[in-house]
């Protein structure tokens, strides 16, 4: 017989949702529980406090795309194509609704984690993104699919066009349904050996 989720991964969920729709500030222990249909008691004495679960809850999204991205880009021939492996999966992802990202989009979990632990937690599970997207342009410069590029400083740029660009698409009203795609096109295009 399957078992369902606990009560841990219910609440866990929950606060995703709740924060992906309404931000860090808006979202209470009490929605939470609500949402969950799990007692408000066991949110303490799982997760501690707010800035504990949302933390948790932002590196589940992390590690769950971070997952995808390895997966994803197993057996790609080049770094530039690597390159349009990552920023595909990277949009793909962030839109999907059921993988939560909006968790990242709607708090930052830079600015709403209060303790410079809880920051380091995060930037040391986020950084691993990076170091993904820096080898992608490494593999790339090696086998002469991307210019004569520094990796660290280019996966820096075109991850900067990929947060921006994700934030812009889902909360302002401009773009259309090619934003994504233009905006790979674009970094493949300044990426490109030629």
């Amino acid at each position: 017989m399957a078992m369902g989720p606990t009560k841990k991964e219910l609440l866990l969920k929950a606060a995703k949702e709740l924060f992906s729709e309404h931000g860090y500030s808006e979202t209470t222990f009490k929605k939470i529980s609500e949402r969950a249909g799990v007692a408000l008691g066991l949110l303490t004495h799982h997760f501690g406090n707010k800035e504990k679960l949302f933390l948790t809850a932002g590196l589940d999204v992390v590690h769950e795309l971070v997952q995808t991205m390895r997966t994803n880009l197993q057996g790609v021939p080049n770094g530039l194509e690597a390159v349009r492996i990552f920023a595909k999966t990277y949009f793909d992802f962030a839109r999907n609704p059921r993988q939560d990202f909006m968790v990242l989009v709607r708090c930052s979990p830079f600015s709403d984690l209060k303790t410079v632990e809880d920051k380091d937690v995060m930037i040391r599970n986020f950084s691993e993104l990076y170091e993904i997207l820096e080898e992608c342009v490494k593999r790339g410069v090696r086998d002469g699919s991307i210019r004569d590029l520094d990796p660290h400083k280019t996966s820096v740029v075109v991850f900067c066009n990929l947060v921006g660009g994700i934030r812009h698409g889902l909360l302002t009203p401009y773009g259309d349904d090619g934003l994504f795609d233009d905006i790979v096109d674009f970094v493949i295009y300044g990426l490109k050996a030629r």
